[in-house]
């Protein structure tokens, strides 16, 4: 009997508990009854969003829960709520939670896409955003500014969340500093996946910022831990942080670009991380600027950056620093960190006339380096007396001028339990103090959302044959899909009288044994919009049908802003009497485009009135530029009335990488005395950071101009011969150096590339 009570007892109070939290569960279906459930919200109450597209929805989540019984916003299945158009969300009060949530196809008509605040009075305290996605959700303008999200208040949390594809200027995640209610905030990064990020081309690109320069001495207290950042190449700092007193422990960098970053502020401790460069261009590991700096039990791996980019970086300061410089590095702490096949250590980083200030006081002990082959690893700026070096280890001389606190062994390489490959000295493995279990794509960010690579590369759809006539190819290329490839295979002409748009990755070349020709009638053949990648193989393009007025081009891109990266490359094509008018381009960019690469090889360019590629239209002198790398290998230039090459970097700011040009084996014959060549050069090169110019013949040609300034420029002229050509003239304030310049009268024997084959281009055409 008393059996029989206690469970009639356990029924009611199960159901009754049913029955609250049934009343604590509101389905909602629009704005209206979002706002009527906001307002009615008791603690422990769940408002869920109903499944479907939530258009232009302007969320405020706003109430005071309790640490038992937050209120909840969630969705009514994961991945089947959208909200886009112009959506955002703001999240007001103490202990509320956020789940499910997903932003695509769209962007913020606010200065953010998730905000932990309503105004600047009303912040987010003890609230936790958790299993959402923003995915692209970017605005158009590519240099408009905005974060998707932002951190105010304290206590917040934001954990396994994934962010992917921002493309437009402005912080993925920021924590602000900018009021005395977020000073010492003790927020949480966790567990978050921070998906692909391209490279904007400019400052603005963080993944990952704490704090701003002007509160910089203010305590953050936030911890970053256990986080995935996939591919995040912004720009230069992949995380700036910028107040005092934050931790970064246990995060992966995936061939990420940049470099982890303490930009400002003291106090920082950097713990347990690992960099996995694998061999790509220009990824990071660990800058030290500012005070008390803790760096220790990090891990990196191929990592090719130099300079500021380097695999472990420590500055000069500034004298007296006024906030947004830098401040002297002092009392610093590098300790146990091991790098493997990682390029460059960098002591005195900027050492300049107004860089002056060495380190002080500071101790470099118990590193391990590994290299697969000698090369001079650490390069020293400037006076290093006040860091003390002590028992760190190297498989090479690391530096003829560094002896002191390095000790060279013999070392080998074994696999950790986390498949990192570790030095090994005798039967001793070195390795730094991980975390059991690493963050990877499979246990960070939500578990509904797919991380999968959206890129699409070349030639990874189907092949379509097309037929020579007029429109054939604007109708083929109309209805092609991501990675198609059309391929032409007949003498006769390709002709265009409309213009097609480029819209996504595509190739289009010819069979083995032809030479399509492709005539246009409109001021372009092709024109590269939002989300297009132009690959052309084995084709002629001549320009006897282009109308007879100025300003045409073979190729162009979009006149409105691109917020999405392009590639365009060339391979075997002939471009040839581009006249009709003067300036008739091959290549014609406009502002606010970007590309990763444009690369041209084994083509000629003959009877051209403007230029070949001008990607000089970020003319505002703020560290934007056109193209990342632009890639010249075996092409002949001849009779171009413009430049073939006007590659322009303007300003002084130091966030960005490239441009980067390499030019190897290529003819200039007759290039740049066109009237209208306002450069009046050859090639123009103003503030590229990376030149290559090797085993080329530059005969009867205007000068080759470089204009050097900001970041210490490399610069590689050898092996070209001039032929009563102009002259290599050098303006700026960068140091450089030039290899062999031969002239008419060089010995012809002499006169071989650094590949031991002859000077010039290697094709007939």
């Amino acid at each position: 009997m008393n059996k029989l009570i206690f469970l009639k007892v356990y029924a009611l109070v199960f159901f009754f508990s049913l029955a609250i939290n049934a009343q604590q569960t509101v389905l909602v279906h629009s704005i209206q009854e979002f706002n009527t459930a906001v307002s009615e919200a008791k603690p422990g109450t769940n408002i869920v969003l109903a499944n479907g597209v939530w258009q232009d929805a302007e969320l405020l989540f706003e109430g005071e829960g309790s640490v038992s019984k937050p209120i909840k916003l969630s969705v009514e299945e994961k991945g089947k709520v959208t909200l886009e158009g112009q959506s955002y969300l703001q999240i007001a009060g103490s202990y509320l939670h956020v789940e499910g949530l997903v932003f695509k196809n769209g962007y913020t008509p606010t200065n953010e896409v998730i905000s932990f605040r309503k105004n600047n009075k009303t912040l987010a305290y003890h609230s936790r955003l958790s299993e959402c996605v923003i995915d692209n959700y970017s605005n158009p303008e590519r240099h408009e500014q905005d974060s998707w999200v932002a951190l105010y208040g304290k206590n917040n949390r934001v954990d396994h969340n994934h962010f992917e594809g921002k493309g437009n200027r402005g912080v993925t995640l920021i924590v602000r500093l900018n009021s005395k209610e977020s000073i010492e905030n003790n927020h949480t990064i966790e567990g978050n996946y921070f998906g692909p990020r391209q490279n904007l081309g400019s400052n603005g690109g963080e993944t990952l910022r704490v704090g701003t320069s002007h509160f910089s001495m203010e305590k953050s207290k936030t911890i970053v831990q256990g986080n995935y950042f996939d591919r995040c190449d912004g720009e230069h700092e992949i995380i700036s942080n910028k107040c005092d007193q934050t931790t970064f422990k246990n995060n992966v960098f995936f061939e990420s670009i940049g470099t982890l970053t303490m930009r400002h502020g003291d106090e920082t401790w950097v713990e347990g991380n690992v960099f996995l460069g694998n061999r790509k261009r220009n990824t990071g590991g660990i800058r030290v600027i500012n005070g008390q700096q803790t760096v220790k039990n990090n891990y990196g791996y191929g990592l090719t950056g130099y300079r500021f980019r380097g695999a472990l970086v420590v500055m000069n300061g500034v004298p007296n620093s006024p906030l947004n410089r830098y401040f002297q590095v002092e009392d610093a702490v590098i300790e146990n960190n091991v790098f493997v096949n990682s390029d460059h250590v960098q002591l005195c980083a900027g050492s300049d006339d107004e860089r002056s200030a060495t380190p002080l006081n500071s101790t470099f002990k118990n590193n391990t380096f590994y290299l697969d082959k000698e090369s001079e690893l650490v390069t020293v700026y400037d006076d290093i007396s006040g860091i003390e070096f002590d028992n760190n280890r190297t498989n090479f001389p690391i530096n003829p001028n560094m002896t002191e606190g390095f000790k060279v062994k013999k070392m080998s390489l074994v696999k950790d339990r986390h498949g990192l490959l570790m030095p090994k000295i005798g039967r001793k493995i070195i390795s730094p103090d991980l975390a059991d279990v690493l963050p990877s794509k499979e246990n960070t960010g939500t578990s509904f959302y797919s991380k999968e690579d959206k890129r699409i590369a070349f030639e990874s759809g189907k092949t379509h044959t097309v037929s020579a006539g007029v429109n054939t190819l604007f109708d083929a290329i109309k209805n092609s899909k991501p990675g198609d490839i059309l391929e032409l295979n007949e003498s006769l002409p390709y002709e265009l009288t409309k213009l097609p748009l480029i819209k996504h990755p595509l190739t289009i070349r010819a069979t083995s044994g032809t030479n399509p020709m492709i005539l246009w009638e409109k001021k372009a053949a092709f024109d590269i919009v939002n989300g297009g990648e132009l690959r052309l193989k084995g084709l002629s393009f001549d320009g006897e049908n282009a109308p007879d007025g100025s300003g045409n081009a073979v190729i162009r891109t979009s006149k409105y802003s691109m917020n999405k990266n392009y590639s365009l490359r060339i391979e075997d094509c002939a471009f040839n009497n581009l006249d009709v008018n003067h300036s008739f381009d091959v290549i014609s960019i406009y502002k606010n485009t970007f590309a990763d690469e444009i690369h041209i090889e084994n083509s000629t360019f003959n009877n051209i009135t403007g230029h070949v590629m001008a990607l000089d239209r970020e003319t505002d002198d703020v560290g934007i530029y056109n193209a990342e790398f632009v890639t010249l290998i075996n092409n002949k230039f001849t009779n171009i009335q413009g430049t073939v090459l006007s590659l322009h970097r303007g300003g002084k700011d130091e966030s960005t990488f490239g441009p980067f040009l390499y030019l190897d084996h290529c003819t200039l014959e007759n290039v740049g005395f066109g009237s209208r060549n306002k450069y009046q050069t050859a090639l123009s090169l103003y503030g590229v950071q990376d030149i290559v110019i090797k085993n080329s013949v530059f005969t009867n040609t205007k000068n080759i101009k470089m204009h050097l300034v900001v970041g210490e420029p490399i610069v590689n002229v050898s092996n070209i011969q001039m032929d009563q050509a102009g002259q290599i003239e050098v303006s700026g304030d960068q140091k450089y150096t030039l290899g062999k310049v031969f002239t008419k009268e060089t010995n012809p024997s002499d006169l071989i590339g650094t590949d031991n084959a002859p000077l010039g281009v290697r094709i007939n055409k």
